[in-house]
C-alpha cells in the first residue's frame, strides 16, 4: 500500500503486519506516486512468479 507522507515522499509499506512489531513493513521511499507504484508492481511480480 502506498502512502503519502507529510514531507510530501511516497512510501511503500507492506499489506500485512509484522507480527514481531505489529507495524507494517517499509518497502521503500519514492520522491513521487508514479516511481512507488512502479516499485510496487515490480514487487508483486517478484513476489508471484515461480
Amino acid at each position: 500500500m502506498i502512502r503519502k507522507l507529510p514531507s510530501g515522499k511516497y512510501r511503500i509499506y507492506s499489506r500485512k503486519t509484522d507480527p514481531k512489531t505489529g507495524k507494517h513493513k517499509n518497502l521503500g521511499t519514492f520522491e513521487s506516486k508514479e516511481a512507488a507504484e512502479k516499485h510496487e508492481r515490480a514487487i508483486q511480480f517478484f513476489k508471484h512468479r515461480k
